[in-house]
């Protein structure tokens, strides 16, 4: 009974303190919702932000601080893979999360998923792939990881205090804050996240180039990121549609769109188009979906049939066409209407400090340097430590040198081993780390030669400590050891780009062009612009061509309503059109004007027109400085329907002709002081770059210039053979047999 009162008695005593933590429980409490969202709703949304959603400037969120530290800390930088399954169980131990979401993550980190530009995790086993839904990843018993090399630079100098360690979440251990990256990965691969009322998209870089800028902005912080960091990089390729004013506003505020585009090939004998690269944002299972409903729109006739083609070797989309299907036009259109092009929509929402923020890359590269430098600060500060620590202990080593034998006698003669200490203290004037290092020493080096090799590093750790000294009181060594440091990553770790360029200009957005009909007519040109297209039958209806006052007819060319047009101007440009893009016109008629056509810019002049069906034979661009530049025509065609190419030849000169020949042709050039010259283009190698400066071609000489130059038949060069030369560069003789060189015409 006494038992059961006392029991009694402990239960009445713990009641109340049960009631005072349920106080008020079941009671409606007036309160305003803004005050119930700051008590209650606000904690989380923080946590998630700042604990969960957004990287840091290392580049990492927690989720994958936490894997990857579990597997440096498991010795997976060096030796050989384990067991995927293994290394998420002992993850657990810092992330407080199930098992799934732990392997998602390595997941995403691995080479296999083709989802980072430089992959943390070497993997074995299918890992799944990043462009597409359905490839799933196997389990984790069945697959296999260690940390890639590129490790090194996350976790070089971590156990040197150059970051913070915290306890994990059950307090058994600790975990860094940070990496000490020692390159700005926040920025070479791609991170996304989604938090409370914000989000985080930050694209990925080309390592090279990112280090790179880094170097640049250091040494100089008004340096144009553009020069260096040219765009977005991406593990899977594709183009990126190049948008100098929008990349120049995503590096300056860390927002803006991307446009990229697919990347595909014709293969004409078996009339298919074969994609096998695709945007960052898409995947085949949606693109495919896409196309297909289009075709059943009846939105896109042309396609006979698409099927998925992507095995181990990558991505493949076959795109099998029907007979006559024109394949340009119709990826305009699928650039246009699917996910074959999309935007990246740039959010560059980075935690600085524990708060979130919306950077460009200046701002960000500016931190990351910050960062670093305090991380090497931290490394010297604790080198530092460590050398001061053992020039203390020699020191006292280099006092004992003095006499060895009074060591050994202090030792011997004292009665108790914790006096040993004390009495080496008082006999040689030292502390007692110094001591105590002294007492260790084994009796085997208790000789002149150990002691004194020892003590030989006193000077070169003194030197050693006064150039740290040094750097931790300058900053410009500091980043000078951040700057070599990027060097090096660059050089071992750096790769070619894998996402390549399209320029903005090249991509208007293609018009559509209805089929029009083909028929024969004749193109004339007067030497002011004036463009008139005459089909045969009101040709022989009419007279005489009009022209304005002044102005004549400069030149007259058989071709078809579906003949391509490059009209050239004095402003090294070309201006692309089609004959069907001119009404049919009459003899007695001016014409369409060119430069109001076409919109010629300001103070830009109409120099020549070139029709071509294919894009074959060469342009010769003669110059007055004697030198011809033979550009092939395919130089000038574009995958879209683009209507101005800039840089179309070289301004380096004043032109004086462009002579379009199919193959070969006899070229008569004519200079300023009566010297001429007829060799065969032949002599001349096609350049690829449209505004190549060419070869010389005629020799100048008395201050003398190019004025004319021709196409001449065989006949007419067999008829001036005096002139012609086998070998370029040559001055010419003298025209004396032509009665007037200057009013020659061929």
């Amino acid at each position: 009974m006494a038992r059961k009162k006392k029991n009694t008695e402990e239960t009445k005593v713990k009641v109340p303190q049960i009631d005072a933590y349920i106080q008020g429980a079941g009671q409606v409490v007036d309160e305003k919702i803004t005050i119930t969202l700051e008590k209650n709703y606000m904690p989380y949304a923080m946590s998630v932000n700042v604990s969960r959603s957004f990287p840091e400037i290392d580049g990492f969120k927690p989720s994958h601080r936490k894997l990857l530290y579990t597997m440096y800390k498991m010795g997976l930088l060096q030796g050989a893979k384990m067991k995927s399954a293994n290394v998420v169980g002992r993850t657990m131990q810092l992330n407080p999360h199930g098992d799934a979401a732990i392997y998602e993550t390595m997941v995403r980190l691995a080479r296999g998923n083709e989802t980072l530009l430089h992959p943390y995790v070497e993997s074995k086993g299918n890992f799944g792939k990043a462009y597409s839904r359905d490839m799933a990843y196997a389990a984790s018993r069945y697959t296999e990881v260690k940390l890639e090399p590129i490790c090194n630079e996350l976790f070089k100098d971590i156990d040197k205090n150059t970051v913070d360690f915290v306890p994990n979440y059950d307090n058994t251990m600790q975990e860094p804050t940070l990496f000490p990256a020692t390159f700005p990965s926040v920025l070479v691969n791609a991170n996304v996240g989604i938090g409370v009322a914000m989000a985080s998209s930050v694209c990925s870089f080309n390592l090279a180039e990112i280090c790179e800028t880094t170097i640049a902005l250091m040494r100089n912080p008004e340096h144009n990121a553009l020069e260096t960091l040219k765009g977005p990089d991406f593990a899977g390729g594709s183009y990126f549609i190049y948008d100098e004013e929008e990349l120049d506003k995503v590096y300056q505020t860390g927002r803006g769109s991307l446009k990229f585009r697919a990347k595909y090939s014709y293969d004409k004998s078996a009339n298919c188009i074969d994609i096998t690269q695709i945007p960052p944002t898409a995947t085949i299972e949606v693109i495919i979906e896409k196309i297909v409903a289009l075709v059943k729109a009846g939105k896109i006739k042309d396609i006979q049939y698409i099927r998925d083609e992507t095995d181990i070797n990558g991505l493949h989309i076959s795109i099998d066409l029907k007979r006559g299907a024109d394949p340009e036009k119709l990826m305009q259109k699928l650039f246009k209407m699917t996910p074959l092009q999309d935007t990246y929509a740039c959010n560059f929402n980075i935690l600085v400090n524990g708060y979130p923020k919306v950077m460009g890359v200046y701002e960000i590269i500016r931190e990351w340097v910050k960062f670093r430098m305090n991380c090497v600060k931290r490394r010297v500060d604790f080198d530092l430590r460590k050398k001061e620590d053992k020039l203390h202990l020699l020191l006292g080593l280099e006092k004992i040198l003095l006499d060895i034998d009074k060591a050994v006698k202090i030792v011997r003669e004292t009665e108790n081993e914790s006096d040993v200490v004390p009495n080496l203290m008082v006999g040689f004037g030292i502390d007692q780390i110094q001591a105590e290092y002294v007492a260790e020493i084994k009796l085997r080096h208790l000789n002149r030669e150990y002691i004194l090799n020892r003590t030989k590093e006193i000077q070169s750790l003194i030197a050693e400590i006064a150039d740290m000294k040094d750097i931790l009181g300058s900053d410009r060594r500091i980043k000078g050891i951040i700057i070599d440091e990027l060097k090096e990553v660059s050089n071992k770790y750096g790769q070619a780009r894998k996402t390549e360029f399209i320029y903005a200009v090249e991509e208007e957005e293609a018009e559509e062009i209805d089929d029009v009909p083909d028929y024969q007519c004749k193109l004339f040109v007067s030497e002011s612009g004036y463009f008139k297209k005459i089909t045969p039958q009101s040709l022989r209806m009419s007279g005489a061509q009009k022209v304005k006052e002044g102005d004549e007819i400069k030149q007259e060319i058989e071709a078809t309503n579906k003949t391509e047009l490059l009209f050239f101007t004095d402003k090294a440009t070309v201006y692309k059109s089609r004959a069907s893009s001119f009404e049919d016109s009459k003899a007695s008629a001016l014409g369409d004007y060119i430069p109001a056509k076409l919109s010629f810019d300001d103070g830009e002049s109409f120099v020549t027109m070139v029709p071509t069906t294919d894009y074959k034979g060469y342009l010769l661009f003669v110059y007055e400085n004697g030198k011809v530049a033979k550009v092939p025509m395919s130089a000038y065609e574009t995958k879209t329907n683009r209507k101005k190419l800039t840089n179309a030849y070289s301004e380096k000169s004043k032109l004086i002709s462009i002579l379009y020949v199919e193959e070969n042709a006899n070229v008569l050039i004519k200079s300023s002081n009566g010297r001429m010259i007829i060799f065969n283009s032949a002599l001349m190698l096609p350049k690829a770059s449209r505004d190549t400066i060419g070869v010389a071609t005629m020799t100048l000489k008395a201050k003398s210039v190019v004025e004319k130059a021709y196409i001449v038949d065989d006949e007419t060069a067999k008829k001036f053979s005096k002139y012609i030369v086998k070998n370029i560069p040559a001055a010419g003789p003298f025209a004396k047999d032509i009665e007037d060189p200057d009013q020659m015409t061929f």
